[in-house]
């Protein structure tokens, strides 16, 4: 009996990079005492304390879901909810008078729209998305999920752990060779950690400007910055004033993710000072019918926080981070001083490449194969393994050029300190036992 033909699309699915480890551990049939999964970015911190109490509190008599019925709301979203995402940049001293909000279902979804929004037709090479590799690796799946092209520009992981911006002009070769419709900017990036100053953003929008294009903003981790006298960078701290003609070409990408731990509430937002553009973009987005509602809700409670409230918050979580950062930094030295650490400035990850401590043709997927599969090594008398996400999957190569990905990995700082601290000797162990089996 013939069996149904899958698209060619899904026939050349692969897991995404983050998610790779997660499911090869769970298909492992025999699985060793503990784990620690730091492959992806599923924060592990309580929600911010206004949402959580309207999160426990969702039958209070004040509450919309108070009799039980969940209803769609607006495409836009609630008021309320675009309200908590405006709040949070006026309380970081950003005017958001002209600005348009659009709440999505998580970041994710924002993602895809920017992608239909500024891109040429799918299945060409029209407009494609300009990226600074290695980038998130979402982006890459979305624009193929879509059809839609990208194009990079390379960084490269330096001996000392610096990830180095590629010159202006490099980046201006590319543009004039591939016209694209958006340049992709990652401020406190994911994932090399990788801070970009107020110059870097003036330059790039300079760019942006110069060749008519979209500058997109990606600000799920705005507020994690380690360097504190330096000031907060955003793409809503650059305007006219600064960059003539680049107000009306502004888009940020925004979540409750990570720096309101709230991963699985799902809700993000697609942020621009272009009334058009928000009004295509809703109208797409109609097909959607709306974001979480119950989400929508919870994050709305950030609508009613003071400055004051906001700003302390954000303090909290970024000291947190810095002191977990430092500590692994230093372990992995000390584990293992030939291995590259970037020094993240930024962000919750840090990259950790291999390729000074391992054999000619060394893996970085086989690697965390071996890992969520079989591979397991003693920690504290408990037998332990760790889950890593490939960087492979955050570089756009050609299959026919060599990825620098192969002997990197992205970790994120996500899992207890107590599991945290773990980490450095457990990764060196498991890469000395991996091996010395090949």
């Amino acid at each position: 009996m013939n069996k149904p033909i899958l698209s060619a699309h899904f026939e050349s699915r692969k897991p995404s990079a983050v998610r790779l480890a997660q499911m090869k551990y769970e298909e492992r049939k025999v699985k060793p005492e503990a784990v620690i999964n730091v492959g992806i970015g599923n924060v592990s911190l309580p929600a911010n304390t206004a949402m959580q109490k309207r999160m426990f509190a969702l039958d209070a008599k004040n509450s919309p879901f108070a009799s039980g019925v969940i209803r769609y709301t607006t495409t836009a979203g609630t008021q309320e909810c675009q309200d908590a995402f405006r709040n949070i940049l006026n309380c970081e001293g950003f005017d958001t008078s002209k600005l348009h909000i659009q709440v999505t279902d998580g970041g994710s979804t924002a993602m895809e729209l920017l992608l239909i929004g500024t891109c040429g037709p799918a299945g060409t090479d029209e407009s494609p998305l300009l990226m600074i590799d290695p980038a998130y690796t979402n982006y890459i799946s979305f624009a193929e999920r879509t059809g839609r092209k990208t194009v990079t520009v390379k960084r490269q992981l330096n001996e000392n752990g610096n990830f180095d911006l590629p010159e202006i002009d490099k980046i201006e070769e590319v543009i004039k060779a591939n016209n694209p419709g958006a340049l992709l900017v990652i401020p406190y990036d994911n994932p090399t950690g990788q801070l970009y100053d107020y110059d870097s953003m003036k330059a790039l929008a300079e760019l942006c400007v110069k060749y008519n294009m979209w500058m997109v903003s990606d600000e799920a981790y705005r507020e994690l910055y380690y360097d504190t006298d330096k000031p907060l960078v955003s793409i809503w701290g650059v305007t006219d004033a600064d960059v003539p003609g680049i107000e009306g070409r502004r888009i940020s990408i925004e979540t409750a993710s990570k720096v309101w731990n709230a991963c699985g509430l799902r809700i993000g937002a697609l942020i621009t000072d272009n009334a058009e553009f928000n009004n295509r973009s809703i109208a797409e987005y109609t097909a959607n019918l709306c974001a979480n509602a119950i989400g929508q809700y919870i994050f709305g409670a950030l609508a009613h926080e003071s400055k004051e409230g906001i700003l302390g918050w954000c303090q909290e979580i970024r000291e947190y981070y810095r002191e977990q950062i430092l500590k692994v930094y230093k372990g992995l030295k000390e584990q293992e001083p030939n291995l590259i650490v970037s020094n993240p400035d930024a962000s919750i990850y840090t990259v950790v490449d291999v390729r000074n401590v391992v054999k000619p043709g060394f893996n970085a997927i086989d690697f965390v194969l071996y890992c969520a599969g079989e591979g397991s090594v003693n920690i504290d008398g408990v037998e332990t393994t760790l889950l890593v996400a490939p960087m492979s999957g955050f570089y756009d190569i050609k299959d026919s050029e060599a990825n620098p990905g192969s002997t990197q990995f992205r970790l994120s700082f996500v899992e207890t300190p107590e599991k945290m601290d773990k980490i450095p000797e457990l990764f060196v162990k498991l890469l000395k036992e991996y091996e010395a089996q090949r």
